[in-house]
């Protein structure tokens, strides 16, 4: 069951689209939305709605009479809009035998295990690619499977004592939008968790905080026969200013652990204007303003240089780093590193060199860490999943569910 509704949800485009003006920004985001709400009716979940935004919401009711927190299931429809995701075509490995993959659709495309060498340890276990031709989904149609999975689970099962668990598919995660239109006193959760994560037994307890600048630079376009003196290349002055941005130590290419950086992503224009995007990212959360004013001193030098240009840097806040909000009640981290131990794991706190919904709502107040799904190599057509992984994260959601509706007294990790 959970390997066939994986791969029916991810046949269904939900790309998102970061220059649309809607909200969620493709249609097919809510066409998976409409399914999932239906497919949570027909298990008998209750109060099942996707509200005008897409987000659809849903309560698994307590099965115990004792008083117990509320907690939530949390996952993202959309997928990225690096790699297209129209047409997936999900391709099952039974029993791998530790080779190499070659995608069918696109021989040149090989999941190499020098490349994912936590290959190693999934021999004989069901592994799911694309085709080669597009990406898998598996972010986040991976948390979305072990939800409704789990779900199903704990409806199948009454006999599991648990308080209520709420369910929550967000929209447009993959651009920076995911909980925008999201009512947390509409949720009623003390605790959350987003299943959006990689490999097994991992649990993310800190992102990098974010930032977003777009550069936006005016020069003059004129015929280049008569051009001398009138002029002002816009193209020129933004390729100076992508070079004097540090990459060889502040780019995404140069720079692991704990390091920020800043990374242009998109660029486009012509002679009279250009405008370009930059991801600022830092896991202390003071040194992202370091980086914007960077930026900001690139464009007044480059202005100067170019006179009769115009360069304007504007910088839009997008997530912050969840550490300081799980602070605030580590019982969240705590249960989950007990849920996995019960299930035979052994959990590891770990960072994250990006951001989740989790990032959002820890700011917003409600905490949120994120839990290994089976996700692997993720907005690439080399992405990759697991099922037994993934079952794993099933019977992971089962036990938090059992240890949250006994929350005054479940025991505490070391």
């Amino acid at each position: 069951m959970l390997l066939e509704r994986f791969c029916r949800y991810v046949r269904i485009a939900t790309q998102a689209d970061e220059t649309s003006t809607t909200y969620p920004s493709t249609p097919g985001q809510l066409e998976l939305g409409r399914l999932l709400a239906d497919e949570l009716r027909a298990m008998g979940v209750r109060d099942v709605e996707q509200d005008k935004h897409g987000i659809v919401m849903a309560t698994i009711p307590a099965t115990q009479s004792t008083p117990a927190p509320v907690i939530a299931w949390i996952a993202h429809v959309d997928t990225s809009p690096e790699t297209t995701g129209l047409g997936v075509k999900p391709q099952v490995h039974r029993n791998y035998d530790g080779n190499d993959i070659v995608l069918p659709g696109d021989p040149s495309k090989v999941l190499r295990v020098a490349d994912s060498p936590e290959l190693t340890a999934l021999i004989g276990k069901t592994i799911v690619t694309t085709d080669g031709t597009t990406l898998l989904g598996a972010d986040d149609k991976a948390g979305i499977a072990v939800i409704m999975t789990a779900a199903a689970h704990l409806l199948a099962h009454p006999e599991v004592p648990h308080g209520p668990v709420r369910i929550c598919f967000t929209c447009d995660e993959e651009i920076g939008h995911g909980v925008d239109h999201l009512d947390l006193n509409k949720l009623g959760a003390q605790v959350g968790y987003t299943l959006d994560g990689g490999g097994t037994g991992e649990i993310d307890v800190e992102t990098f905080s974010a930032d977003l600048a777009v550069v936006t630079i005016t020069g003059v376009n004129i015929h280049p026969a008569f051009a001398k003196g009138r002029m002002i290349n816009a193209l020129r002055i933004a390729g100076a200013f992508l070079d004097r941005m540090p990459w060889q130590a502040l780019s995404p290419e140069t720079t692991e652990n704990r390091a920020g950086f800043l990374h242009p992503y998109r660029i486009e224009g012509g002679v009279g204007s250009v405008t370009f995007r930059i991801l600022l990212r830092d896991f202390d959360t003071g040194k992202l303003a370091e980086k914007a004013k960077l930026l900001h001193n690139i464009g007044f030098l480059l202005m100067v240089e170019h006179p009769g240009s115009q360069i304007d840097v504007t910088v839009t806040p997008q997530y912050r780093n969840m550490a300081e909000g799980l602070v605030k009640e580590p019982r969240a981290v705590d249960f989950a590193e007990l849920a996995m131990q019960r299930v035979g794991l052994e959990p590891k706190r770990t960072i994250v060199r990006g951001g989740t919904d989790g990032s959002r709502l820890t700011e917003l107040g409600l905490p949120t860490p994120n839990l290994s799904c089976g996700e692997h190599n993720l907005h690439s057509p080399l992405e990759w999943t697991c099922l037994e992984e993934m079952q794993t994260a099933v019977d992971v959601l089962v036990e938090l569910a059992r240890i949250w509706g006994n929350a005054d007294t479940a025991p505490r990790t070391q």
